[in-house]
C-alpha cells in the first residue's frame, strides 16, 4: 500500500508575524518554521504507525514550496516517510495547492492521502477536500480515529454532540485531528537516515490560482488589564455595564 501525506511549512506559534508590500506579503524574514503540527503530530504519525504494523506500506511526503522549505521535509522524513516530493511552486490559493498535489497523487497511484486538519497560519481546512474532489474519491474530514483492515477503512469524526463512524473502501483522502495519533520526535537514527532519503523537486501542473490576496491586518492590540479591588463590587458592576457593555 502507498501513502501520501501532505506536509506543509507554516510560521512557529512564537513568531512575530509582520507584512510588507502595503500588507499585501507575509514577512518571512526572522521568522523559525516548522512542520504544520496537524501534519506533523497526527497526519505522518498515523502513517508511520500503519507501517509500522506492515512493514510494505510505502510512506510518501509531498509539500508545494520552495527550496527554503526543504528543511522542514528532512525533518518529517527523519520522522519515517521514504522518500519526498517538492513541488517547486508557492502560492496561498488552496485550489493551486489541492491541484498541485492531487497531480502527484494521480501520478503515484496512492491507496490513501493523509493530510492535517487545516494548517496553523491560513486555516483553511479545505486542502483534503479539494484532493479529494479532483481525484473522485471519497473524503473524511476531521478524523479523530482511523483503523484499516485490508482494504477498508474505518474512520472517526466527532460531530456534534457524539460520534461519527464511516466504512470506506480505498482509495480515500483523510484529513486527520488531534487523536487519531500520538505525538513523535525524530531520534538520531531517523535524523542520519533522513539526509540520504531521496528528496525528489519536481516543477508545477499548469494550474490558474482561483484567489490572490487583497491585504493582511494584524488583530487590534489588547487593551490593558483593569484590577478592581475585591471589595468594590459596585465598581465592577459599573465598568462591565458602561465599558464592556456586556451587562
Amino acid at each position: 500500500m502507498k501513502i501520501l501525506v501532505c506536509i506543509s511549512k507554516t510560521p512557529d506559534t512564537t513568531s512575530k508575524i509582520a507584512f510588507k508590500d502595503n500588507n499585501t506579503k507575509f514577512e518571512e524574514a526572522g521568522v523559525q518554521w516548522i512542520i504544520n503540527p496537524y501534519d506533523e503530530w497526527y497526519s505522518l504519525v498515523r502513517a508511520i504507525e500503519l507501517k509500522e504494523k506492515d512493514p510494505s506500506v510505502i510512506i510518501h511526503l509531498v509539500t508545494v514550496g520552495t527550496a527554503d522549505a526543504e528543511p522542514v521535509i528532512r525533518k518529517a522524513l527523519a520522522l519515517g516517510g521514504d522518500e519526498a516530493i517538492r513541488i517547486n511552486a508557492t502560492s496561498d490559493d488552496s485550489f493551486y495547492v489541492g491541484s498541485q498535489i492531487a497531480e502527484i497523487a494521480k501520478q503515484g497511484g496512492y491507496d490513501l492521502i493523509f493530510t492535517g486538519k487545516e494548517t496553523i497560519d491560513y486555516n483553511g481546512s479545505a486542502i483534503g477536500g479539494i484532493i479529494a474532489e479532483l481525484l473522485d474519491v471519497p473524503y473524511v474530514s476531521l478524523a479523530t480515529k482511523f483503523d484499516l483492515n485490508g482494504d477498508v477503512a474505518t474512520v472517526t469524526r466527532e460531530i456534534d454532540g457524539g460520534e461519527e463512524v464511516a466504512e470506506i473502501k480505498l482509495p480515500l483522502v483523510v484529513s486527520c485531528a488531534k487523536g487519531v495519533a500520538e505525538q513523535r520526535i525524530p531520534n538520531m537514527r531517523g535524523i542520519m537516515a533522513a539526509r540520504t532519503k531521496p528528496l525528489k523537486a519536481v516543477e508545477p501542473a499548469a494550474v490558474d490560482a482561483l484567489t490572490t490576496i487583497a491585504s493582511y491586518e494584524l488583530p487590534p492590540a489588547k487593551a490593558g488589564v483593569k484590577l478592581i479591588p475585591a471589595d468594590n463590587v459596585a465598581e465592577l458592576v459599573r465598568l462591565l455595564h458602561e465599558e464592556a457593555k456586556v451587562i
